[in-house]
């Protein structure tokens, strides 16, 4: 006899914006359910996992000798197949309320231009975590539906996805990107940035997690109002002590120059390849900005600068892409239209 309490039980659908730097799964009729770093603390001498997600981000940099803190993610796809497909696990698991016998249908966002075998590595670990059905979203397109863009309209969509990993870039009509492209330069590569010029120029060892703090602190894509400081602690190079220095906006903006110029030039190559019609509908709509990179203070009056359009960050940056993946939950006929697989 069919019970509709039962059968909801075991067949919540999740959308799952899988980035580099965090992992955000939607739960249908839910909302957001989980919202964690993407990494998983793996045991070296068993191969157990000790931590997923929050818990195993409080273990980077901090691990004793048999614990190893992993990022199964870089530039957005997959690195660490393994690492990977237990972190997809972990998370399906706890979004259903660590109940083992669920076999959801997942729908995943992935970058504009994943190859073949990068997307093979995502249904992979989607289905060996139990997944019944798996759809492969464009990042972009989702970004855009989550942001509230008109992208059915038979007019000019542009949004700029800044994750972790990767810049997705597109121009979208009628349910469909006309231009699409991915940079693997976006927020871990400010990052990394920030950590070269401080060994550079202060000698300061600093780690990831200090790095990001420093860009969301002092970190711009154009000059500020008021000038910003904050002070740095790290490990000196020279002598091997702890040691503090003060950075200022203009010292870290220098850092983020060649990381902001690429998506800026990302943006650029994307309106040149644009279509005339659409490109009048972008001057009019502007340039829409998701994700977490979008948040660099006056990226968008930089880019706005270099292209003279109108260019503004989306209502909600950070949860753009899962909500729009969200979106496509209860409309099977839009997700068989957008899916990739």
């Amino acid at each position: 006899m069919y019970c509709p309490s039962f059968h909801s039980a075991f067949s919540t659908d999740l959308a799952i914006d899988l980035g580099t730097a965090n992992t955000l799964v939607f739960a249908k009729d839910k909302g957001i359910v989980i919202d964690e770093p993407s990494v998983v603390a793996v045991n070296k001498r068993t191969g157990q996992i000790e931590a997923v997600g929050a818990d195993a981000n409080a273990m980077v940099g901090r691990t004793p000798g048999g614990i190893e803190a992993l990022k199964p993610m870089k530039d957005g796809v997959i690195a660490d197949f393994s690492a990977a497909e237990r972190m997809l696990s972990f998370f399906v698991k706890k979004a259903h309320s660590r109940n083992w016998m669920v076999r959801p249908r997942i729908i995943i966002g992935v970058p504009s231009e994943i190859t073949p075998v990068e997307k093979r590595a995502v249904l992979d670990s989607a289905y060996r975590a139990k997944a019944r059905e798996v759809y492969l979203v464009e990042q972009a397109m989702m970004g855009a539906l989550g942001a509230g863009l008109p992208v059915s309209e038979p007019g000019g969509n542009m949004i700029v996805d800044i994750g972790g990993g990767t810049t997705d870039v597109a121009v979208i009509s009628m349910d469909g990107i006309v231009f699409g492209q991915s940079v693997r330069t976006a927020g871990t590569a400010m990052d990394a940035a920030i950590i070269d010029f401080l060994k550079s120029r202060h000698t300061l060892l600093v780690g990831e997690r200090t790095a990001e703090r420093v860009k969301i602190g002092v970190g711009s894509a154009h000059p500020v109002a008021e000038a910003l400081r904050m002070e740095v602690k790290g490990r000196d190079l020279i002598n091997g002590m702890p040691k503090v220095v003060n950075v200022n906006d203009a010292e870290i903006r220098e850092a983020l120059a060649p990381v902001v110029a690429v998506i800026v030039a990302a943006v650029r190559n994307a309106l040149e390849r644009t279509p005339p019609e659409l490109s009048g509908d972008i001057a009019e709509r502007g340039i829409v900005l998701t994700g977490g990179g979008a948040l660099l203070r006056n990226l968008d009056v930089r880019i706005r600068q270099e292209t003279g359009l109108p260019a503004m960050i989306a209502s909600e940056p950070l949860t753009s892409v899962v909500n729009g993946t969200g979106k496509t939950l209860n409309n099977l006929r839009l997700l068989r239209k957008l899916s990739v697989n």
